[in-house]
């Protein structure tokens, strides 16, 4: 994955003593988790709510529920087309303006889901509009990840890059706790407040985290990489042009490193929420609570795993994770087909907590470490965000559709996560370690 540009000297690298980094970590965490936060609400209730509320009585709940699953995925797709408009102005104005407009884009959105009407007031509009807004939470979170590992990394020295760009990887199971967390306090309600205006409140309450993380976000500088390629004309005027003809293949090897670190977290974090419920028994509340504590672990594990790599490498800790879910992948459904509590929560621990960790944990640096500063952020949102939209927004529709097709049968499931590793493993087989490099 070595770029075909001639290299430059390399990019400031500020002491990791300095009190700087740490606030741009700070910064790339909170919004991080802000965004995600929004993104997962959406998730969650569409497993839960959405497929009552926002489309027409009587209709096959099977279908309902895909249909809820295909407004979930539809972002994915939009999340390149929001990735490449972020990426552009990130590569040319700055990091942190960017961060600041995806920040605010995705917390309007949010605010008006939690405010829309359901199908049986405003008719075919309600999926329309809900449909609508999800597309703008994906041009939102599109431009948001890649910039946000950026602030952390290209403010990092290098024997601490792989901690620094672990920590905006929190963000994303950090997102889903507190948003599993919030649904999880309002699922406790009576059946039809919760259904009327219950969840709602989650969405809402959005609008505080937003203030809370543009306040965050403002106290921060541009960049020491950007500002050195800033003051040296070393801006690239198409950025997009650029990273195709310098990084084409970057592009697809990060596309495919993805796919493991999406699908299965959207099986373990989201699908999974239904099909327990539906398919094997369980209760709201059991689900949830078990997705809320394994994602609890992972924030504590994602950095243990960023520190890790900054000892033995990227690719090690990358490819452990990787083949862990390889082999978890059957036992997950066993110990979720035994109806147990405690073996649904121990599975969901050691599946998205623990394993899954090793895999996110990495991913962001080892983007970063392998396009130029000049076009880095469109080369890691292209990479990430085209992984996602292939393989994460399709997840659930997928997991379902072959549930559905096995008569309730969860082996193709297994299967599924099987081969998303594989897909992985042979992308990441051909990238070299890039423990140590420059960001040049």
């Amino acid at each position: 994955m070595n770029t075909t540009e001639t290299p430059t000297s390399p990019s400031p690298s500020p002491h990791p003593g300095e009190k700087l980094p740490v606030r741009a970590l700070i910064a790339s965490l909170a919004g991080t988790a802000i965004e995600w936060y929004d993104f997962f609400l959406y998730g969650i209730a569409a497993a839960l709510v959405f497929s009552k509320i926002f489309f027409p009585t009587g209709m096959d709940p099977f279908i309902a529920l895909l249909l809820s699953y295909a407004t979930f995925g539809i972002p994915f797709f939009i999340r390149p087309l929001g990735g490449l408009v972020f990426s552009h102005i990130g590569d040319r104005i700055g990091r942190k303006k960017t961060l600041i407009y995806t920040l605010m884009l995705m917390g309007i959105a949010t605010v008006l889901i939690g405010l829309l009407p359901g199908y049986e007031t405003i008719g075919i509009a309600a999926p329309i509009l809900l449909t609508l807004l999800r597309v703008v939470q994906g041009i939102g979170i599109g431009g948001e990840w890649g910039g946000a590992v950026l602030l952390a990394v290209e403010y990092s020295s290098n024997r601490r890059r792989g901690f620094f760009g672990s920590v905006p990887q929190m963000g994303v199971p950090l997102g889903l706790l507190l948003g599993t967390l919030a649904m999880t306090l309002v699922s406790l309600m009576p059946e039809k407040l919760f259904l009327s205006w219950g969840w709602r409140i989650p969405f809402i309450l959005s609008f505080v985290l937003v203030v809370v993380g543009l306040w965050i976000r403002k106290g921060i500088d541009e960049t020491p990489a950007f500002q050195k390629n800033l003051k040296q004309g070393n801006i690239s005027r198409v950025p997009l042009l650029d990273t195709f003809r310098h990084h084409w293949k970057s592009v697809l090897l990060s596309t495919g490193m993805k796919v493991v670190e999406t699908a299965p977290f959207y099986i373990f974090s989201t699908y999974i929420i239904s099909y327990a419920t539906a398919e094997q028994g369980y209760s709201n509340s059991i689900v949830l609570n078990a997705i809320t504590l394994a994602t609890f672990v992972s924030c504590l594990m994602i950095p243990l795993m960023g520190i890790l790599s900054d000892r033995i490498g990227r690719k090690p800790v990358y490819i452990g994770g990787t083949v862990g879910i390889i082999l978890v992948a059957f036992p997950y459904f066993y110990l979720v087909e035994t109806k147990s509590t405690l073996l649904f929560t121990l599975g969901s621990v050691l599946a998205l907590g623990i394993i899954w960790s090793a895999v996110t944990g990495v991913l962001g640096t080892l983007y970063s470490e392998v396009f130029s500063t000049r076009v880095r952020y469109t080369g890691v949102t292209l990479g990430y965000q085209l992984g996602a939209a292939l393989a994460g927004g399709t997840a659930p529709m997928i997991a379902a559709a072959l549930v559905r097709q096995a008569g309730g049968v969860w082996t193709p499931l297994a299967f599924y996560l099987i081969i998303t590793g594989a897909i992985s493993l042979l992308s990441i087989w051909v990238i070299k370690e890039t423990r140590g490099s420059e960001l040049t």
